[in-house]
C-alpha cells in the first residue's frame, strides 16, 4: 500500500473517532439535561457540575448504576454540599454537610492534592469500595480513578466516615466545619445510612474550583 493511502486511512480513523466522541458527549449532555430538568434537585445542584459528574459516570462502565454522589467543594463548609442522587427516580436521597481537608482551606476549599501527608482533599472521580470499622467508626474506602489527581486515595486512607465536628453546632461555635486530614467526613447519625447506600462500586465525583483539573482529567479529553 502506498504511503499516501496509509496516511489517508489514518486520517479517516481519527476523523471517525472524533465524530463518535462528539456524538457520545452530545448524548451524555442530552441525558443529563433530561434528568436535571425533571428532577427534584435542580435548585440544589449546578447543572454544569451535574453534567461533569454525568460525563465520568457515563464513561466508566464499571460503576454500579443508578446512584451518583457529588461533593461540591465550590461551596463553603457551612453549606450542605454532599449529594447522593437516585438517577432513576431523579431525586436526592441525601443532602448534607461534608468536611474538607485541614490544609485545603479554612471555610472554603481552595487547595487540593494527591500527595501523602498533605492533609488536603482530592478532586475528581472515585469508585466506592468496601466498608470497615476503624478509629473513626463505620467507614467507606475510596479508590481514586484519576492518575496524578486522586489515585493515592487508598494509600492515603482517604475514606468516608462520621465526625462530630461536622454539625450545625460546630458551625455556630466556630463559623465553619471542623476539618479532616483529607477525608470527606459526614455528620454523626446520617453517615452509616449514606455509606450503606453508596458503598461497593458507585460513582463519587468531587468538584472544586481548580484551574487545571479538567485539562488533566481523562474524563474530559
Amino acid at each position: 500500500m502506498k504511503l499516501w493511502n496509509i496516511l489517508f486511512l489514518i486520517c479517516m480513523l481519527f476523523s471517525c473517532t472524533s465524530v463518535q466522541s462528539e456524538s457520545m458527549q452530545e448524548d451524555i449532555e442530552e441525558k443529563a439535561k433530561e434528568i436535571w430538568n425533571t428532577s427534584s434537585f435542580k435548585k440544589e445542584i449546578s447543572f454544569d457540575i451535574f453534567l461533569m459528574a454525568m460525563q465520568g459516570y457515563s464513561q466508566n462502565t464499571s460503576f454500579k448504576t443508578g446512584i451518583l454522589t457529588i461533593i461540591d467543594y465550590s461551596k463553603p463548609s457551612t453549606q450542605k454540599r454532599f449529594y447522593v442522587i437516585d438517577l432513576n427516580a431523579k431525586k436526592l436521597l441525601f443532602h448534607t454537610l461534608v468536611s474538607h481537608g485541614q490544609k485545603t482551606g479554612y471555610n472554603k476549599a481552595s487547595n487540593f492534592s494527591n500527595e501523602s501527608e498533605s492533609h488536603k482533599s482530592s478532586l475528581g472521580f472515585f469508585k466506592t469500595a468496601e466498608t470497615y470499622s476503624g478509629k473513626h467508626g463505620y467507614s467507606l474506602r475510596l479508590d481514586g480513578l484519576e492518575k496524578g489527581i486522586n489515585n493515592n486515595a487508598r494509600s492515603r486512607a482517604i475514606v468516608i466516615h462520621e465526625a462530630d465536628y461536622v454539625s450545625q453546632k460546630f458551625i455556630q461555635k466556630h463559623g465553619r466545619l471542623g476539618r479532616s486530614w483529607g477525608c470527606p467526613a459526614l455528620p454523626v447519625g446520617v453517615s452509616k445510612k449514606i455509606i450503606d447506600t453508596i458503598s461497593r462500586g458507585t460513582c463519587l465525583f468531587v468538584f472544586g474550583k481548580s484551574k487545571d483539573y479538567k485539562t488533566k482529567s481523562k474524563y474530559f479529553k
